[in-house]
């Protein structure tokens, strides 16, 4: 089993950190991890390359990224709220998914064979709406073909609560770990990749 980690994050050791580690612990099989703020990927630039090709005109590590969205079982998408979205880098990361986009609408191919579970993390200091955030992500999840969507975990006040101290918050990321595990009875356990 393989799953691909978006991490929206700048920091390595914060609230969405905790959540990914509390995650990765509890998932079976081999996964990857994209830290959004150290990746070498640059954003959409819209030159429109991916109306008539596949892929994408830039080269970076976005091509390592589609090669794995290709053969995974799982997609999680993690992220701290900010304004109400995930974070600005990850959807800078995300924007290059546009490939998929242009591909089933103005290509009219099938860019994702293999379907995938989805799942989504999101993490706020305040107690906010969560919709608009969940929203994109869901829509990037569709994106990259996740037919399935799992349990989301909303952890709001992580300015007062870490989520390490709160038992809903860590309970929620196993439920999602448990959902990508089932018909996977892989035990051992990882090839960890960061990019």
């Amino acid at each position: 089993m393989k799953t691909l980690i978006f991490n929206g994050s700048p920091r390595k050791n914060g609230d969405t950190a905790v959540l990914i580690n509390e995650f990765t612990s509890n998932l079976e099989g081999e996964y990857k991890i994209i830290n959004s703020y150290d990746c070498n990927i640059k954003a959409c630039i819209d030159c429109r390359y991916c109306w008539k090709n596949e892929g994408c005109s830039q080269i970076d590590g976005m091509q390592e990224v589609y090669s794995y969205i290709q053969e995974c079982d799982n997609i999680l998408i993690a992220s701290p709220i900010f304004f109400t979205e995930i974070s600005g880098q990850l959807l800078a990361v995300a924007s290059r998914l546009q490939t998929y986009f242009c591909a089933r609408y103005f290509r009219k191919e099938t860019p994702i064979k293999k379907s995938k579970k989805g799942g989504i993390i999101l993490a706020a200091g305040g107690n906010g709406n969560m919709e608009k955030a969940f929203s994109t992500a869901s829509m990037l999840l569709d994106n990259m073909n996740a037919k399935e969507i799992g349990p989301a975990v909303y952890c709001l006040n992580t300015d007062q609560i870490s989520p390490k101290n709160n038992i809903q918050d860590m309970k929620g990321v196993r439920e999602i770990a448990k959902f990508f595990n089932q018909f996977f009875p892989i035990k051992n356990k990882e090839v960890k990749y960061e990019l």
